[in-house]
């Protein structure tokens, strides 16, 4: 009777079996046609960010919702491999697609546990999901998943798959596979990673959220100790490299979202133009684009304007906290998290960090940093800062206790308290030959404002425009040694309706007679005045759009001599190239090529060389001596401070707007040119500080310092058509006359009164000028004596 049981219920169970087999295989024949197709296993082409690149090859930027860096299977190293098979599939170069072993296997664990905590997914059958599927947990999810893992192994060999795998796999902190993950985590390449470092990585494919080393250390560890342990059983590490992985330090890289140079607005420069060459495409394609930028240039403009931007700001009141946090309102146990997330919300500025105020006294401040790390303030950390611990002060701007508020550690390891200027600034250097960018700095911190100062900042030049207004008064024929009465000046105010223009000196002296070289070492606004009255306001604006100005920024009126027009610090670097370079337009550009994901070269930049296929935009001659008698700015004038670099080829023009609210300093060498701004967005006076030779020129000299250390100095000669006098410029130097003007003082229609009839008056100039000057050292000139004068 038993036997007969036994042999009706083995009869009932294989009769299942079929049934159920046929059931399969129906499902198998009616599902597998249907199954997707493998094109996107084939033609793998995985959503790949934008990068760009400084010139030499340092990564600047990144765009895209994926971190992702595509690594060939032959480039993986070997433990990165057996790390993988001994976390997610030992047995997959042995198994067809399922792995049936694994599968018993894991059902007799979960048996023996009670629950479900293994479902034996091979390596292929995630490849599937992750491609094809959902992550839903259901029998035809995983019954897809199976059939696709057969129709994989049948389509790709092993080591394909598993390169998609490796490639494909979200790994946490948008990274999507193991390379983007080896910089995400350890900010290095893959091939350079430990066993152990390896190992941490190889456990995150289960559950990167719960394995994640950043957010969930212990639990991380615990899954690289299985790792390590499941390699050393399988044999791929010795006893020596296990217990040496076992033992090695989780050392993680400061996470960040930014790239290893500071040059986020030259990189978003480059995203808007990549956006709009390729559209949506740009961000997932893998493009590569490389910049004219130097590395070691963009580092020295960005410290430099920060400094300088720095010194400026401490030279003014401190402002108080930047916030407050009420921490009466918190437990005592909850205060280190809540100070923690408060922080978080907050960015870094370079060394600037932010800390919260724990207790305060008129000798010590004690503040929270992130991490919890406390530490105690005193003494000259105290300095800037000290007029806030007062009690005289309202309490919006004293340090107490909830103050938020920012720090930055010395090169001694002490702590001071700091804040964030409120003045912003720009600086950008470039080859006057071709127009490369070589640096550019579009504010004090793209994360505080990514308002690009360099080529969004419509601002008055000043007195930087002037060199502009001197080279078209060669051109109709004045030279160096002309000289001009520097001298008190009435603009009829009939002419101007009713309102009368007195232009001043900022100094408030008057030189009387006075060469234009001189002149213009001295930046003396009264003589640029009478310049553009003799030659003309519309030949002057006619004039300088060969520079590349925009002539209706620039209006012909005689403020324009007092750089009252309007121009970006990138077009004042561009107008000055004209004058390093010999007289060539050269136009700034700072890509110089953009390749695909596998390194081919879809376009690239061919810039108008100067001297080769750049047009000439004003005499040769012209631009050497205008370049001459900016070294004399330098040397004797207003920009006297940059002798501190020690050169002789150095040229340039210091500028400061009226009421002090654009400080500009624009220099060359023959290599190289280089500009900078600083002032407020909101248009305000920088006070007394607010010079272009003490807020912006040292800015330009500490550039300028790195720049040319070790670079010689380059001695130009005179173009063909100039004539050279030997001692007739300052100080007994040589001067220069283009050969058909040697005459200094040509005839010139001009009253030479000081009262001007029929001059225009710029509607947008403050009624005492464009123009600001700071005072320049006494000079000293040999000046050749005149029959004739001007005025």
């Amino acid at each position: 009777m038993l036997q007969r049981f036994f042999t009706v219920t083995a009869g009932l169970l294989a009769g299942l079996a079929v049934i159920v087999a046929g059931l399969m295989l129906i499902a198998v024949v009616i599902t597998y046609p249907r199954l997707p197709s493998l094109d996107v296993l084939t033609d793998y082409r995985p959503k790949m960010p934008l990068r760009v690149y400084s010139a030499d090859n340092v990564l600047i930027g990144e765009f895209g919702e994926e971190r992702r860096s595509f690594t060939r299977i032959q480039d993986v190293p070997q433990h990165m491999k057996q790390a993988l098979l001994a976390a997610e599939d030992e047995r997959f170069y042995q198994h067809g697609g399922i792995d049936y072993l694994g599968v018993l296997r894991a059902a007799v664990g979960n048996i023996v546990s009670g629950r479900a905590h293994s479902g034996a997914s091979t390596i292929t059958m995630q490849v599937a999901k992750n491609f094809f599927l959902s992550s839903e947990r259901t029998f035809t999810r995983k019954f897809n998943e199976a059939l696709l893992a057969f129709k994989i192994e049948h389509t790709l060999s092993k080591d394909q798959i598993l390169e998609l795998y490796i490639n494909q796999i979200y790994l946490g902190q948008r990274a999507y596979g193991f390379s983007a993950a080896a910089q995400a985590y350890y900010g290095k390449p893959l091939a350079n990673l430990s066993v152990a470092e390896m190992a941490m990585l190889a456990g995150l494919p289960k559950a990167p959220s719960s394995y994640n080393p950043v957010v969930n250390p212990e639990r991380a560890r615990l899954r690289q100790l299985y790792v390590l342990r499941r390699m050393h059983e399988l044999r791929f590490i010795n006893g020596d490299e296990y217990e040496q992985a076992k033992a090695e330090p989780t050392v993680l890289a400061k996470p960040t979202l930014e790239a290893s140079l500071p040059a986020q607005y030259m990189a978003e420069m480059v995203r808007q133009a990549m956006y709009g060459r390729y559209k949506e495409a740009a961000y997932t394609e893998g493009y590569r684009v490389y910049t004219t930028l130097d590395s070691k240039h963009q580092q020295w403009a960005f410290d430099s304007l920060r400094a300088g931007l720095i010194d400026y700001d401490r030279r003014q009141a401190y402002r108080g906290p930047e916030a407050f946090t009420d921490l009466s309102a918190i437990a005592p146990d909850e205060l280190e998290e809540a100070l923690d997330e408060s922080l978080a919300a907050i960015r870094d500025s370079g060394n600037m960090q932010p800390a919260i105020v724990l207790a305060a006294s008129p000798s010590r401040v004690r503040v929270y940093l992130r991490g919890g790390k406390k530490v105690d303030i005193t003494g000259s950390g105290l300095s800037f800062a000290r007029s806030a611990l007062s009690e005289r002060v309202t309490p919006a701007q004293r340090l107490r206790p909830g103050a938020h508020v920012r720090v930055v550690q010395d090169a001694k390891g002490g702590w001071q308290i700091t804040q964030m200027p409120e003045v912003e600034g720009g600086f950008v250097s470039m080859d006057p030959r071709t127009g490369a960018i070589r640096s550019l700095v579009g504010g004090f911190d793209f994360n505080r404002s990514p308002f690009n100062h360099v080529t969004q900042a419509i601002r008055q030049p000043g007195s930087t425009f002037k060199p502009f207004i001197y080279s078209a008064a060669l051109d109709r024929g004045f030279t160096p040694s002309t000289m001009i009465n520097d001298a008190p000046i009435t603009v009829d105010p009939q002419t101007i309706g009713g309102q009368s223009w007195d232009p001043k000196n900022d100094d408030g002296r008057y030189a009387g007679m006075i060469t234009m070289r001189r002149a213009l070492a001295l930046s003396k606004n009264l003589v640029s005045i009478r310049i553009l009255m003799s030659i003309g306001t519309d030949f002057g604006q006619q004039y300088v759009q060969h520079f590349g100005f925009d002539g209706k920024n620039i209006p012909a009126y005689l403020t324009m001599a007092l750089g009252a027009g309007t121009a970006t610090p990138m077009q004042i670097a561009e107008g000055y190239s004209v004058f390093a370079n010999g007289g060539f337009r050269t136009r700034a550009y700072f890509i110089d090529r953009i390749e695909d994901a596998g390194g081919r070269v879809l376009a690239r930049t061919l810039p108008a060389i100067a001297g080769q296929n750049a047009p000439q935009a004003i005499d040769p001659r012209n631009a050497f001596i205008i370049s001459n008698m900016m070294r004399d700015v330098v040397r004797y004038g207003t920009a006297n401070r940059a002798m501190a670099l020690g050169r002789n080829d150095i040229a340039g023009k210091t500028g400061t707007t009226n009421d002090f609210r654009d400080a500009w300093f624009a220099g060359f060498n023959p290599n190289l040119v280089a500009v900078t701004w600083v002032g407020f967005d909101q248009p305000r006076s920088l006070g007394r500080y607010g010079y272009g030779g003490t807020a912006a020129l040292p800015i330009w000299v500490n550039y300028m310092s790195n720049a040319l250390k070790g670079v010689p100095d380059v001695e130009l000669p005179p173009p063909a058509g100039v004539v050279v006098k030997p001692g007739a410029g300052l100080r007994g130097n040589d001067e220069y006359y283009l050969e058909e003007f040697q005459r200094t003082n040509p005839e010139l229609r001009i009253n030479n009164r000081g009262s001007v009839p029929g001059a225009d008056r710029s509607e947008d100039s403050d009624a005492s000028g464009a123009g600001a000057e700071e005072p320049a050292a006494p000079v000293q000139d040999a000046v050749e004596n005149v029959k004739d004068q001007l005025f």
